[in-house]
């Protein structure tokens, strides 16, 4: 079955926001007195915040008492830092301007909650060029799970299979190949050469690498 639909990820894919949730998780943690390396944090990017606390925090024996304040707070900083300071990812208007001229229906599956979802489209001015957007805010399972994909591809009417998922991160691209779905994968810069990203079907330095070559390679 030929593509016609396109799902986006947002953080760290379209809008350089991880350096905020990083900060802001960094925060929160060390109320605890936990300090993560790059490593520790890379390791569980893509995980709603309440995933990536309880994983955290059951990884340094922290009081799961404190989990949902936590959430809250760290949700919030990271809200308020990528309002103020948050940029595009290169090739943003670039990607989805290629998709919309090739008629292909477009939609964005995030772990993010739709309060960000909201902040980023108008924040970034790319909100007419969504067909509708997912978030596993309240779903049970968030990525690597691929409720969120499959949904926003049932809130598309598109068969997955006829899905082309953008990712940045590992958590991210397991829960679009468990959808079925192609996935083209940016990680950062400091782990784009770690092996785990071979079993996306494309990977990619930015989103401007991305041609017409490459969609007729799936």
């Amino acid at each position: 079955m030929p593509l016609n639909t396109v799902i986006f990820d947002m953080d760290g894919l379209l809008i350089d926001s991880e350096p905020y949730w990083q900060e802001a998780g960094i925060e929160i943690m060390n109320q605890f007195d936990v300090s993560l390396t790059l490593e520790q944090y890379h390791l569980t990017t893509g995980l709603r915040t309440r995933e990536w606390l309880e994983y955290w925090f059951n990884h340094f024996g922290i009081d799961m008492s404190f989990a949902k304040d936590a959430e809250i707070n760290i949700v919030q900083k990271a809200i308020e830092k990528i309002k103020e300071k948050g940029e595009p990812m290169p090739g943003v208007e670039y990607i989805l301007s290629f998709f919309r001229e090739k008629n292909f229906l477009i939609g964005l599956a995030t772990s993010s909650p739709v309060e960000l979802i909201n902040v980023v489209v108008e924040k970034l001015g790319i909100r007419h060029f969504f067909d509708a957007w997912s978030s596993a805010e309240t779903l049970a399972f968030s990525k690597p799970h691929p409720q969120v994909y499959l949904n926003c591809a049932e809130l598309l009417q598109a068969s997955p299979v006829q899905c082309v998922c953008f990712e940045d991160s590992f958590n991210g691209m397991i829960s679009a190949k468990a959808a079925r779905m192609k996935c083209v994968v940016i990680p950062a810069a400091d782990v784009y050469g770690q092996t785990k990203w071979e079993a996306a079907d494309l990977k990619l330095s930015s989103l401007t690498d991305f041609n017409e070559k490459s969609l007729l390679g799936f």
